[in-house]
C-alpha cells in the first residue's frame, strides 16, 4: 500500500475502535511534529483518547497495523521525546481529570492530561502541593512529567517526579493493563524479575549517585533494598515502555508563607560553589543564573550571578528568619530578601522564562537546546561550570547557563549552527565532548529532561556498553514489538538525524515585512517558537495577554505555538504542500485575534500578529478577499466618505432589516451592532475651534494629537476631551491635518500594498513636522505607527523617526509636562489595559497618571476579545464573547457602584457596550470631567 493508504486505512480502523477524536488531516499531523526540541519528526495521524479503554483500543488498531505509537503531553519536551512517525496519542485534550484527592493520606489520582497546575490549585486550599515544580508548570501534564522525569525548581526539598509517585496503572502496546506500586513484583511484566536478580552487581555499581540522575532507565529501582519500586522504575521512561493511564502521586505540606533571599556572586562559578553550603538549612530552591541571560535585573542585588534561594516556614517572620539566616550563611557580594508575594513572582518570572528567553543571545543571534540539563554533583558544579565555558570557547560556542545549582542541574542553550552540514557536524562533536566531560565529573547526561533522541545514543558513554544493552532488554520485556516511541533510549536515533531545521528553505523567503529582529528572514522569524507553550496556559497570567484564542478553544491550532507551527511545516512543504495558499494556515490564523500579546508575553517574541498579516497577504494576493476585508479592512476610506452623511447613514443602521441587510453583505456577525457614526468629526471640531483664532503657545509648547480613524468618525469626545487635558497642561494642541492614516485596518486584513501606500502617504503629509511629539489616542494605532509602519517600511527613514515620535497621553504628559498635577478624582475604577498597549507600549505612565489622580484600582488583562475588525467579523462572535468573558466582562460585574470603568480602546469600550450594556471612557475623558472651568482655549 502507498503512504496515503496506510493512513486511510489506519485512520478508518482508529475511527471505529475509539470513541476520541481521530485526526489525519494535514493540520493535525503537522501540529504534533515538532516538541520543543530541535528534532521534527512526521506522524502519519493523531488520536486524542477519551478514556483508558480509548488508549487501550488505540494501542490494538495500532499493533494490529504494525504502527508505533507516542504517548504525548503539553509537547514541552527538550530532548525529542514528544514527537514520532506513528500515531500520536494526545492525552490532554480530554484525559484531564483529578480522580480523586485525599488530603488525610497526601495523595491524588489523576488522568496522564491534568495540568500540573491544576493539581496544584486543586490541593492548595489543603495546604498541599505537588513538590516537582519545572517551569512550564502551567502547561505541562502529570503524564509527561512521569514520562520524563521532570523535577524544577524545588528539587532540593521535594525531590523528582520519581520520588512523589505511589501507583500507577500503565497500557501496554500488547493490550496488557499493568498496575505499578512500591515494594512489591505484583504488575511487573513477565522475566522483568529475573533480570533484575541476575544483574544485582550491575545494578548496585553501575548507577552514579546525585540527585539528578534522570539518564537511561532506572532499572537500580528494581534492587530488592529498594523496593522493588516498578513506579520509579518506569518513571522517565519517557514513552516508550507503556502509556500512564492513570498515576496516583504524593502531595506534600506547602509553606504558608515563603521568603526569597536573592544572592549576588561575581560569576556563575562562583555561586555554584556557593550552592551547596546553603544546602543544610534546608532551603526550598536554590537556583541560579548568570548576567548574560538577565536583559533587565531590575530588582537583583549587586553581581555577575546570583542564588535564588527560598525559604518557608509557619509565618511571614519565620520565612524571613530562614532567609535572613542563608544570607548571613552566604558569602555573596550582594543580597537581598524579598518576601513581597508581587515582587518574588517577578523574580521568580525572570527565572521561568529562561527556557525561552535563552533561545537568544544578547545580540540576537539564535541559541538551541541539546545539552540543555545535565547534571553533575552539587560539590562539582563550579569546576564542571568553569570546564564547560572553555569547551564552548573551543568550539567557538556561546551559551548561557542557568539552573538547579542546588541539584548541580544546568540548563543552557547554545548558539548552534544547525543550518549548514559544517554546524551540525560541529554539534555533533560538541556533544560527543560534552558527554566525556559530563561524565568526567560524575555525572548524568540528563538532569531534568530525559535523554529523548538528543542524549540516548551517547548513553554508553555514561554508562557502559553493559548496562545499556541491559536497557534494551529491559524495553523489549515491556514492549517486545517494539511499538512504543520507538528510537529513543533503548536503540536510540542518532543525535544529529531528524533535525527540525533541515526541511526549511535555505535562501529567505520574500516577504513584504522587515523582521529587523531576524535579518529580514521570515523563516528566521518562525524559528523563533522553539515550543516551550506559554501560549498554552489555560489561565490568565495577571496583566498578560497571550493566548486568547487558545484560551477560548482549547485548541493546539488556535494557540501561538500551534500557529507557529502550520507555518513551519508551510515552508516545509512535506505536510501542508500548498504554500502561501494553504487552508489549513488561513483558518488557524482565522482565529488569532492579531492582539499581539505574544510580541511581549513569548519568552521569545513569536509576533503572530505580524505573521497573520504576512499571511494573509500573500494568501489573497490577486484573489478575491472575504467581504469584511473590504468593508472593514478598508473602513478609514469609508468613514470619510460617510462623514457628512451620518445622521441619515445612523438612523438607516438603526431599521433592523437594513441593518441586518448591511452586515450580511458586509460579512459582519449578525448579533453585531453598527456603531453610530459621529455627528461632527473630531477633525471638524478641530477645523472650527482653529477659525475661532487660534492662539499658539511657543513651539516646544505645542503638540500634535494624532486624529485616528476611530477618534475622529466614532468617538470624537476622546479626541475633545484629550484636547482640554493638554491645554490644562499648558499646551496648545493641534493635529496633523486631514488623511493621515497608520493604516491599521489594512494591516490586520493583510492589505500590506495598500497599508505601505497609506502610510507612505501619511508621512508625505507630516511634512516637517515629523520627529515632534505625536499623541496617539487610540491604543491600536499607536502599536501600529510604533511598530507596523517601520517594519513595513525599513527603507524609508522617516518611518523610524515618526515611530519614535509616538506618545500615549500619559506618556506625553510625563516627559513633556512633568510638573503638571492632573485634578484628583479619588474613585475607583475598573476595566481593562487595551492589549496593544501592553504588548507595544506599555502602560506605566497610565499607571503612575492614574495614581496621582486618585484612581485606584487595578484594570484587567487579557484581550476584550473584539480586537477591531476580529469581533464584528462573522464567524467570530463566539471566541469573542469568550475571550471578553475571561477577564474583562467579569472584572466589570464585580465592581462597586460607583467605580467608572477605564477602556482606552475604541474596541473595548464598545464590547463593553455592546455586551454589556456597560458606558466606558478613555482616561482623557475622566481627567478631562474633573477639570474646573469652561472648555474655552482655542485649539
Amino acid at each position: 500500500m502507498t503512504d496515503e493508504q496506510t493512513r486511510t486505512s489506519l485512520a478508518r480502523a482508529l475511527s471505529g475502535a475509539v470513541r476520541g477524536e481521530v485526526e489525519f488531516d494535514a493540520t493535525a499531523r503537522a501540529l504534533m511534529t515538532m516538541d520543543a526540541s530541535n528534532y521534527r519528526r512526521v506522524p502519519l495521524g493523531v488520536v486524542a483518547p477519551r478514556d483508558a479503554d480509548d488508549i487501550a483500543a488505540a494501542l490494538a488498531v495500532c499493533r494490529a497495523h504494525e504502527v508505533p505509537v507516542v504517548p504525548r503531553g503539553g509537547g514541552t519536551s527538550i530532548a525529542g521525546q514528544a514527537t514520532g512517525t506513528g500515531v500520536v496519542l494526545d492525552l490532554t485534550r480530554h484525559l484531564r481529570s483529578i480522580v480523586e484527592l485525599d488530603a488525610g493520606a497526601r495523595t491524588a489520582v489523576v488522568q496522564p492530561g491534568v495540568i500540573l497546575d491544576d493539581l496544584r490549585r486543586a490541593a492548595a486550599p489543603h495546604g498541599l502541593t505537588f513538590g516537582p515544580d519545572p517551569s512550564t508548570h502551567s502547561r505541562c501534564t502529570l503524564g509527561g512529567m512521569i514520562g520524563n522525569n521532570s523535577c524544577g525548581s524545588h528539587s532540593v526539598a521535594w525531590g523528582t517526579t520519581a520520588d512523589n509517585v505511589e501507583g500507577l496503572t500503565v497500557a501496554r502496546y500488547d493490550g496488557d493493563t499493568l498496575r505499578l506500586g512500591r515494594g512489591r513484583w505484583d504488575g511487573a511484566p513477565a522475566g522483568l524479575r529475573e533480570l533484575a536478580d541476575s544483574h544485582l552487581a550491575l545494578l548496585r555499581t553501575g548507577f552514579p549517585e546525585l540527585p539528578r540522575r534522570i539518564s537511561g532507565y532506572a532499572l537500580d529501582a528494581l534492587l530488592p533494598e529498594r523496593g522493588p519500586d516498578l513506579a520509579r522504575a518506569f518513571c522517565g521512561s519517557e514513552g516508550t515502555l507503556g502509556v500512564v493511564t492513570e498515576a496516583t502521586v504524593r502531595l506534600v505540606e506547602a509553606p504558608e508563607a515563603r521568603a526569597l533571599a536573592v544572592l549576588g556572586y561575581a560569576d556563575e562559578s562562583a555561586a555554584a560553589e556557593a550552592a551547596p553550603g546553603l544546602l543544610p538549612y534546608c532551603p526550598l530552591t536554590v537556583e541560579g543564573m548568570a548576567a548574560d541571560l538577565v536583559r533587565e535585573p531590575a530588582g537583583l542585588p549587586r553581581g555577575g550571578a546570583w542564588l535564588f534561594v527560598e525559604t518557608g516556614g509557619a509565618t511571614p517572620a519565620e520565612a524571613r528568619a530562614r532567609a535572613e539566616q542563608i544570607l548571613r550563611a552566604a558569602d555573596a557580594v550582594d543580597a537581598t530578601v524579598v518576601t513581597d508575594p508581587a515582587e518574588q513572582r517577578a523574580l521568580w518570572r525572570i527565572r521561568e522564562d529562561a527556557s525561552g528567553t535563552a533561545t537568544r543571545m544578547p545580540d540576537g543571534s539564535e541559541a538551541w537546546p541539546g545539552w540543555e540539563d545535565c547534571a553533575v554533583p552539587p560539590a562539582r558544579l563550579g569546576p564542571y561550570l568553569r570546564e564547560f565555558r572553555a569547551l564552548l570557547t573551543a568550539h567557538g560556542l556561546r551559551g548561557t547557563p542557568y539552573g538547579h545549582f542546588g541539584d548541580g542541574c544546568i540548563h543552557v542553550r547554545i548558539d548552534f549552527d544547525l543550518l549548514s552540514a559544517e554546524g551540525v557536524a560541529r554539534f555533533r562533536r560538541f556533544s560527543e565532548e560534552m558527554a566525556t566531560l559530563v561524565v568526567a565529573h560524575g555525572g548524568s547526561l540528563s538532569g531534568e529532561h530525559g535523554d529523548g533522541q538528543a542524549r540516548a545514543e551517547l548513553l554508553p558513554r555514561m554508562y557502559g556498553d553493559e548496562l545499556v544493552a541491559l536497557f534494551g532488554r529491559f524495553k523489549d520485556l515491556w514492549d517486545p514489538d517494539g511499538g512504543m516511541n520507538p528510537g529513543m533510549l533503548a536503540r536510540p536515533a542518532r543525535l544529529d538525524e531528524n533535525l527540525r531545521f533541515d526541511v526549511l528553505p535555505r535562501r529567505p523567503v520574500d516577504v513584504t515585512f522587515g523582521y529587523p529582529h531576524d535579518d529580514g528572514d521570515f523563516s528566521a522569524a518562525v524559528r523563533r517558537c522553539v515550543g516551550v507553550a506559554k501560549c498554552r496556559t489555560a489561565q490568565p497570567s495577571g496583566a498578560g495577554v497571550m493566548c486568547p484564542s487558545f484560551r477560548a478553544t482549547g485548541e493546539e491550532e488556535h494557540s501561538t505555538r500551534g500557529r507557529a507551527r502550520l507555518l513551519h511545516e508551510m515552508l516545509a512543504g512535506e505536510v501542508i504542500t500548498d504554500g502561501w495558499r494553504s487552508k489549513e494556515v488561513r483558518d488557524a490564523l482565522d482565529l488569532c485575534l492579531s492582539c499581539k500579546g505574544c510580541r511581549s508575553d513569548c519568552p521569545v517574541g513569536v509576533d503572530m500578529a505580524t505573521y497573520k498579516a504576512e499571511f494573509l497577504h500573500h494568501h489573497y494576493r490577486r484573489r478575491l478577499r472575504p467581504a469584511a476585508h473590504y468593508v472593514m479592512g478598508r473602513l478609514p476610506g469609508w468613514l470619510r466618505l460617510a462623514a457628512p452623511f451620518a445622521p441619515v447613514l445612523n438612523a438607516l443602521a438603526r431599521i433592523r432589516p437594513l441593518a441586518a441587510l448591511a452586515k450580511r453583505l458586509a460579512g459582519v456577525a449578525a448579533e453585531r451592532t453598527i456603531p453610530v457614526l459621529a455627528g461632527e468629526t473630531f477633525t471638524r471640531w478641530a477645523a472650527k475651534r482653529r477659525r475661532r483664532g487660534p492662539v499658539l503657545l511657543s513651539g516646544d509648547r505645542v503638540v500634535a494629537v494624532w486624529p485616528d480613524t476611530f477618534t475622529d468618525h466614532l468617538s470624537p469626545e476622546v479626541g475633545r476631551a484629550a484636547v482640554r487635558v493638554l491645554e490644562a497642561a499648558g499646551r496648545t494642541a493641534v493635529h496633523p491635518g486631514r488623511g493621515v492614516c497608520c493604516g491599521l485596518t489594512y494591516v490586520s486584513t493583510g492589505q500590506l500594498d495598500k497599508a505601505r501606500r497609506v502610510m507612505r502617504r501619511t508621512l508625505d503629509r507630516m511634512g516637517p513636522s515629523l520627529g515632534d511629539p505625536l499623541v496617539v489616542l487610540e491604543p491600536s494605532c499607536a502599536a501600529t505607527l510604533r511598530t507596523d509602519l517601520p517594519e513595513l517600511l525599513p527603507d524609508d527613514p522617516r518611518a523610524a523617526e515618526l515611530a519614535a515620535s509616538v506618545r500615549t497621553l500619559a506618556q506625553y504628559l510625563e516627559e513633556y509636562a512633568p510638573d503638571w498635577q492632573p485634578p484628583r478624582l479619588d474613585r475607583p475604577v475598573a476595566g481593562q489595559t487595551h492589549c496593544h498597549q501592553h504588548a507595544v507600549l506599555g502602560d506605566a505612565a497610565e499607571r503612575r497618571l492614574r495614581e496621582r489622580a486618585g484612581l485606584e484600582g487595578e484594570l484587567a488583562g487579557g484581550c476584550c476579545g473584539l480586537a477591531g475588525n476580529f469581533g464584528f467579523e462573522r464567524g467570530h462572535w463566539g471566541v469573542s464573547v469568550a475571550c471578553a468573558e475571561e477577564q474583562l466582562l467579569p472584572s466589570v460585574r464585580g465592581a462597586e457602584p460607583g467605580t467608572d470603568i477605564l477602556a482606552d480602546g475604541f474596541s473595548c469600550r464598545t464590547q463593553l457596550a455592546q455586551l454589556a450594556g456597560v458606558r466606558s471612557r478613555h482616561l482623557a475623558e475622566l481627567l478631562a470631567e474633573g477639570l474646573q472651568g469652561p472648555d474655552t482655549h482655542p485649539i
